[in-house]
Parts: structure tokens; C-alpha cells; sequence
């Protein structure tokens, strides 16, 4: 009967499921991140307290190049695409490559936010003086990718593969009449010698802070900027009749302009905005001109749905004006993003690996949104993760958006965007970097 009673528990034993994985990272890993995050802070509030516009991240660039020359690494690219860095780490074993990626231009934007640091940075900006401040989170993205330099360049020898390193100009877009940022970067022919199977990147935001936000698909939208140049005949406004008036058939166009995503477009499965931001025309107000420009934008979540929404505003702008006897010129601007897609296979393996290192209450699933990112180009080349980190204070709620002169980053909540960004990097380089396993004794 005991000996009975004894294989019985034995069976059950092995049958017993193993327990499940331990959050975080090994010792080593651990020590290495704690050592390293009052740097991060550091050099956050340095990069903050000193921003700079886009294609003049000079001082920004120097200081990550220091770094990443002080920590060896193989190779230091600066120049690139104006001011960007580019940084390689080969690991002591064999393996694929993979790249991280961090923005580190700040916008026009005069700070408000009463901290020690805050900047008080005044510059000149498409002709006009303007303050500068990281009202992005741009700051947040260099420094937390300047630490995970740090500790992936300590467990060089346990790496198996190649981690490339890029530090991005211009991520808001370059001045008036440059090129810049991720397209040119890859013009330049960033992957063209070296192709990852995989970039990853974050962004900051105004959500709780220190949770990760994750999501498959189209995540961000596409950023279209446009111009129409509506054409008639001048005269004078007691006799309209003898002329062609383009300010009315301006405002037809605007108004039918939104007739495309409301009433030709499933508003359900495919998001589309289509803005006019700027109209300008006219000199008297006794006396029709000859053209009004009309300036927009348009943002959607598919690139199918992007091509076909291009088509109905040519077609709307060029028809209207056509039946009262105008034409309307429609105009792309060159420096367009496309839709940021996160691909399904990067993104479940991505997510996983920062769910092990920070724990599944921490990671949440996130919503697209109709803001844009250049780091859509990388996307397009090879598959991309891109997920988000909450910076909020502890209890706040409504806190203000990126790009308002009163964006705040809570610094604790930096921690959890370092341990993510090692978490999906470790994750192809180096998976025994996580914390092992926990199983019972008779998994073993």
C-alpha cells in the first residue's frame, strides 16, 4: 500500500506543471542596470537643460559618441545624416544583428515646466527666434539608450551577435529646404552593409508611469502634408461675375475635403484625417485674386488606405475647381512619413521578452494613435518593435501631452524604458541574461 501511495505521488510530481518564469534579469544584469541609472538621469538632464532643433543635435551627438568610444565599441560613426550616431557592439559569439534606435532633436517650443534644468535655449528657427526644449521626450530616449549601451557593452563577451546603435537626427523633421532623419539616414545606406533582423525603439509619454504599452499593426500614423493652389481670374468684388473667384471654390474644396473620411471611407476599419491648417489669398478686401493656397495634412493607419485617400483629395480639389472654370494644383511635401507598422512577429516576441523583465502588470496593450514617427522608414525596411513608456507622476492623470511647452517626465519611470529596451535586445543576443527559471524539483 505505501509503496502504491509512494509511486502515486511521484507520478503527480512529474505531472505537475513548472512554476512560473522569475521576473527581471540575472544578478549581474541587475547590478549593472542600478549602477548605471543615476548616469541615465544625468545625462537626461544635461541633454534636456541643452536641446537642440533638428539636422543641429551637435553638442547632443559629441556626447553620445564620447560615450560610446569610451566604452569601446567596435566601430563610431558620427555624421550621419547630418549630426546622427551610429555605434556598433559585436558580441563575443556569433550571432544575428539587431539595432536600437533613439531620437535626439528637441522642438521650437519655449519651456515652461519649472525644474532646475529646464531650458532656457533660444535659437533661430525658419527665420524666426524661438526657444528650444525637448517638449517630446527625445532627451528621455537618448539617455535611456546611452545607459543600455553601457551595461550591453559590459556582457560584451556573453553576446551572440551584433547590436547596432542609432542615435537619430531630426526625428520632428529638418529645417525648410533640408533632408534628414531615418530616411536619410538610410539613404545614406544605414543598412545597406549591415541589415538587422529586427529595430526596436520607444517613445515617452503622458500615460501612468513606468508602464509599457505594446501593439501590433499599424501604430502611428502616416503623416501626409499637402498643398493646393487654387487658380482663377482676378477682379474686382462688385463685379465677380467677370472674374473666377478662388476664394469661394477654396472653401468648397475645404468643406468637401471632409466628406472623404465621413462619407466615402469606413470610418471603423480604416482611420483617415484630413486637415486644413493654413489658407492664404488676397490682398484687398474690395478685390478677388487670382489664387488661394490651401495647406493640410493627411494621417491614416494604412498604407492602402493612405494611397487611395491621396487619389480622392487630388480628384475632389481638381473637379471642383474644374466645374467653375479654375484648376487647383495638389502638392506632396517630400519629407511624408509612412504608416508606423509594428510587425506581428517582432512585436509578440518583443513583448514577451519585456513582460519576463518587468512583469505582465506592467504591460499593458496600447491604442494607435494619429500622431506620426519617422521611425516608420526602419519599420519599412526590416521588421520593428516600437512601444511606449509611461512617464507620469504618481496620481496625475491629465497630465499635459508631448509637445506642450509643460511636458514632464517623471524620472523615476526611466528605469522600466532602460529594462525594456535590454529586454528585447537580450532577448536576441543573449537569453541566459534573463532571470532563470524557477521549477520544482521533480521538473528537474
Amino acid at each position: 500500500m505505501m509503496r502504491r501511495l509512494m509511486i502515486a505521488m511521484m507520478l503527480a510530481a512529474l505531472a505537475a506543471p513548472a512554476t512560473a518564469q522569475e521576473t527581471g534579469f540575472s544578478p549581474a544584469i541587475e547590478a549593472a542596470i542600478e549602477a548605471v541609472n543615476p548616469r541615465l538621469i544625468a545625462w537626461r538632464r544635461d541633454i534636456h537643460q541643452n536641446p537642440e532643433l533638428g539636422n543641429r543635435e551637435t553638442r547632443t551627438a559629441a556626447l553620445v559618441a564620447r560615450h560610446l568610444r569610451a566604452l569601446r565599441f567596435d566601430e563610431v560613426r558620427t555624421g550621419v545624416a547630418h549630426t546622427g550616431v551610429v555605434g556598433i557592439l559585436r558580441g563575443g559569439q556569433p550571432g544575428p544583428v539587431i539595432a536600437l534606435r533613439a531620437d535626439m532633436d528637441a522642438l521650437p517650443v519655449t519651456e515652461e515646466v519649472d525644474v532646475p534644468f529646464r531650458s532656457r535655449v533660444r535659437t533661430q528657427y525658419n527665420g524666426e527666434e524661438v526657444g528650444v526644449m525637448h517638449a517630446c521626450g527625445h532627451d528621455a530616449h537618448t539617455a535611456i539608450l546611452m545607459a543600455a549601451a553601457e551595461v550591453l557593452a559590459q556582457r560584451r563577451s556573453e553576446i551572440a551577435g551584433t547590436i547596432m546603435f542609432i542615435f537619430q537626427p531630426a526625428e520632428e523633421g529638418a529645417p525648410d529646404g533640408e533632408e534628414g532623419g531615418a530616411e536619410l539616414m538610410l539613404k545614406e545606406g544605414l543598412f545597406r552593409d549591415m541589415r538587422p533582423e529586427a529595430v526596436f525603439g520607444l517613445h515617452v509619454g503622458n500615460q501612468e508611469g513606468g508602464r509599457i504599452f505594446v501593439g501590433e499593426g499599424g501604430m502611428m500614423a502616416s503623416a501626409d502634408a499637402w498643398r493646393i493652389v487654387v487658380r482663377g481670374r482676378q477682379t474686382h468684388a462688385s463685379r465677380p461675375h467677370q472674374g473666377i473667384d478662388p476664394i469661394t471654390i477654396a472653401a468648397q474644396i475645404t468643406q468637401a475635403l471632409q466628406l472623404i473620411p465621413s462619407r466615402q471611407i469606413n470610418a471603423v476599419d480604416t482611420p483617415v484625417i484630413i486637415s486644413v491648417g493654413r489658407v492664404r489669398g488676397g490682398v484687398r478686401n474690395n478685390i478677388i485674386p487670382d489664387s488661394i493656397e490651401l495647406w493640410g495634412t493627411l494621417r491614416t493607419l494604412n498604407a492602402d488606405a493612405r494611397t487611395d485617400a491621396m487619389a480622392r483629395i487630388r480628384r475632389t480639389a481638381e473637379e471642383i475647381a474644374q466645374a467653375s472654370g479654375a484648376t487647383a494644383e495638389l502638392t506632396w511635401d517630400p519629407g511624408n512619413y509612412p504608416v508606423l507598422v509594428n510587425e506581428s512577429a517582432a512585436t509578440a516576441r518583443g513583448t514577451a521578452a519585456i513582460r519576463r523583465a518587468l512583469g505582465a502588470e506592467l504591460v499593458q496593450p496600447g491604442r494607435p494613435i494619429m500622431g506620426a514617427e519617422d521611425f516608420s522608414f526602419f519599420a519599412n525596411e526590416v521588421p520593428g518593435f516600437y512601444f511606449w513608456l509611461g512617464v507620469n507622476a504618481p496620481g496625475v492623470a491629465d497630465a499635459a501631452s508631448n509637445h506642450s511647452p509643460r511636458f514632464y517626465v517623471h524620472e523615476p519611470a526611466l528605469e522600466n524604458g532602460l529594462r525594456a529596451m535590454l529586454a528585447v535586445a537580450l532577448d536576441r543576443v543573449s537569453p541566459s541574461a534573463f532571470a532563470a527559471s524557477e521549477t520544482t524539483e521533480s521538473a528537474r
